[in-house]
């Protein structure tokens, strides 16, 4: 997949889970101070991710991953071939 295509992905996730209008996101958009996204939301957003794209993320990783382009660039990355 491409960026665009992982970012378009994360994106319908976001707007299902944080009920957030599709407009509104960028990869610049934090989860914590944008979203309110509390510890309970980010471990089920990040389940969520694990199953849409089939990867691992563990939870040193996610820890990392704060914006929605980190998010990407960790699936681009790390998705599988």
């Amino acid at each position: 997949m491409t960026k665009e295509e992982v970012f378009n992905k994360i994106s319908d996730i976001i707007v299902d889970h944080f009920d957030v209008d599709k407009s509104k996101i960028t990869n610049d958009l934090n989860f914590k101070t944008d979203l309110n996204a509390d510890s309970i939301d980010i471990v089920e957003f990040v389940l969520e991710l694990e199953d849409a794209f089939g990867a691992e993320i563990s939870d040193e990783d996610a820890e990392k991953l704060s914006t929605v382009g980190q998010a990407v660039d960790f699936i681009t990355a790390n998705q599988k071939k």
